[in-house]
């Protein structure tokens, strides 16, 4: 699990293809690995990867071809610039959201404007994902924790303070970007209780009706 705190901006270095999969080498710039051991995770730009190989500066991830295909990932080139977060610990503190890593689409960058020091960007947003999005709730663009200003069903705005923008990828965006994008879970399973409540009413309506002679 991961909290959308950008701990470090790295870098595809390098990447290979074999038997349709991928292999992917990231340079981790000011990343601190010395606690990272084969097998743990790392969010690479929202997409949580399992670190396979580890050098002093950098770490080796097999992606898998829907990973490529469903996330930013495939679209970035050796140089790429990439937000990392290691995942989290117990004992860590909690300053972001709740993130699973799992991506959920893809969305594009479609407006930027200066608001004093902050900027605001608006990114389209798969119609599928609009009805976990809300104004003041919580979003994952490209594995950092955002506030939504706006939201409606082809897009949503977040501000972002010159912090943010000195410490994650989001400083060099243009328009047109893809972005990874991960709903707030807990939208996500309050629609699966909702669906269930929803299932169980009616269930004993229809049971209703047919003991009082109306099925």
């Amino acid at each position: 699990m991961f909290t959308g705190i950008i701990e470090a901006v790295g870098k595809i270095e390098a990447r290979s293809q074999e038997k349709g999969e991928w292999r992917l080498k990231f340079f981790t710039g000011d990343l601190d690995l010395s606690d990272v051991k084969i097998g743990d995770s790392i969010a690479v730009s929202g997409c949580c990867l399992t670190v396979v190989e580890k050098h002093a500066t950098a770490f080796l991830a097999d992606v898998s071809n829907e990973t490529m295909r469903c996330t930013s990932l495939g679209t970035l080139e050796i140089g790429s610039a990439v937000n990392l977060e290691k995942a989290m610990l117990a004992t860590d503190r909690f300053g972001g959201h709740i993130v699973s890593g799992h991506v959920d689409g893809v969305g594009h960058l479609i407006k930027v404007e200066n608001e004093g020091q902050s900027i605001k960007m608006t990114f389209k947003i798969p119609s599928n994902l609009s009805k976990y999005v809300a104004a003041k709730g919580s979003i994952c663009v490209d594995g950092t924790s955002l506030t939504v200003n706006e939201a409606n069903d082809d897009y949503f705005a977040v501000n972002l303070i010159p912090h943010t923008q000195d410490e994650t990828v989001s400083g060099s965006y243009q328009i047109g970007d893809s972005v990874n994008l991960e709903v707030d879970i807990i939208a996500r399973y309050l629609e699966r209780m909702n669906e269930g409540l929803n299932n169980k009413a009616h269930e004993i309506t229809k049971g209703y009706l047919k003991e009082n002679g109306f099925g």
